[in-house]
This record gives structure tokens, sequence and C-alpha cells, in this order.
């Protein structure tokens, strides 16, 4: 079945020498993973590889024959050009890194408007500002609501968050309960926008603490979910 939906790419990995796997997550039928036949070499056919960085925002026209083999790509463009996300050296490592969480969170193979709305206003938005700094953080509290696991926040003002439940509480219960500043700053950016980042003021130490907290939550909720390999690299591009 031929289709035309907008599309975010995760991930182009090569394959042979000159296709490419292209996993992305589209507006109307989820997750799909297409091959790429020859991208790579070719000059003069529609499909340009550079038109697959990862987070790209795309309009495609593809077909589905929806039975769990690889689909195939007949046209893609850009829908949002980026200003900023792949020229950015900063931005850019935000990027791979997300990328790489989404791949291994999102697994839908089924249409979530919810979520593709999420993503797509998400990454417009971090794409025209420039205090972005706390960006990811707030990204991927954000992306847990779309996940199934958002913090409960019906008692957020209680010193303990426990990772397994999900909830706040007032004691520890179990070895991956939470009770230290990373408590606060969850409990601060619950609810909040990203137009109110720029009023949070967060040291390296604090960001990186916050960030392996919010990963190790990712863990306990997602069945094979590990530790992105480009995290070494955003440490480093915000030491």
């Amino acid at each position: 079945m031929l289709i035309t939906t907008k599309g975010i790419v995760f991930s182009a990995l090569k394959y042979a020498e000159a296709d490419l796997i292209v996993k992305c997550f589209t507006e109307r039928a989820g997750l799909k993973t297409y091959l790429l036949r020859g991208v790579l070499k070719s000059k003069k056919g529609k499909l340009k590889a550079s038109l697959f960085q990862p987070l790209t925002q795309l309009e495609l026209v593809a077909s589905h024959k929806d039975k769990g083999t690889l689909e195939y790509i007949k046209e893609a463009k850009i829908h949002s050009p980026y200003q900023s996300l792949h020229t950015n050296v900063i931005k850019s490592t935000v990027v791979m890194f997300l990328a790489e969480v989404l791949r291994n969170s999102v697994r839908e193979e089924e249409a979530n408007i919810a979520l593709y709305d999420f993503l797509e206003e998400s990454l417009d938005w971090f794409d025209s500002h420039e205090k972005t700094v706390n960006f990811h953080l707030l990204f991927l509290v954000k992306l847990t609501r779309y996940l199934g696991f958002y913090p409960d926040d019906y008692q957020k003002d209680v010193p303990v968050f426990n990772l397994v439940e999900g909830t706040f509480q007032e004691v520890e219960t179990n070895p991956d309960c939470i009770n230290d500043e990373n408590v606060s700053l969850l409990q601060r950016l619950l609810g909040t926008d990203f137009d109110e980042l720029s009023a949070l003021k967060l040291n390296q130490a604090g960001r990186s603490g916050f960030l392996l907290m919010l990963l190790r939550y990712y863990e306990i909720h997602l069945q094979g979910f590990h530790k992105p390999k480009s995290l070494t690299v955003l440490n480093e591009i915000y030491s």
C-alpha cells in the first residue's frame, strides 16, 4: 500500500556497499524500517543520504506491506528545515543522544499522533531557541508521558521519589528510591514548559546526575533499554 505521511528519522545505518537501513517514526503508521537501495552511490536518484540525518522531519511517500519486513520509500523531502540542529555542535550532539534514546524506547508499530506531535513541536522549539542547555532533561521527562510512565505528581511535595512505582513518597521503600537534590529538580520540571527552561540554573554535575537518574528510570520501565552510547560524548560537550 502506498502511503503519504510525515516521518522523523531515528537512525540510518549503512548496509552492504551502498544501501541504508532507516528507522522512522511516522505520523500515520508508527515506527517503520526502510531499505534504501543504492542511496549512498546514487547521484541522480530522488533519495539523498543527506535527508536521513538524525531527527530530520520528512514528508514521505512510502510503500508499506505491513508484514514485519523492510519497507520502501519512493519519495522523501524535508518537511521542517532546521536552522541549527545539524550545524550547531552542541545541538547536534544532543540530537544524536536523543535519537538514540528514541530508537531504544519507541517501539509502536501503529500511529500515535500525540507522540508524533510532541516530537515535532519539541524539535522545532529546540531548533529555534538559543538557551537550550537543559532541553534534553525536560524532553526526557515529558517523553515519559507518551511512553506510559510519567511520574505521578499527585503528592509531589514529599522528599522521596520511587523510581519503580513512579511516585513521590515520605520514606524510602526499595533500593531504587531517590532522596537527594534530583527529587526537587524533578518536582520542578513536572509541569514546566520549554519556554521556562532559561530560568533553570544547573551546573554540569547537577545536570549529569539528574540525567543518570532519568536514564535509570527509563531502564526500570522499558524492557531492553540501556544507557545510550552517545552519553559520554554528551557529557564531554557540556563539561
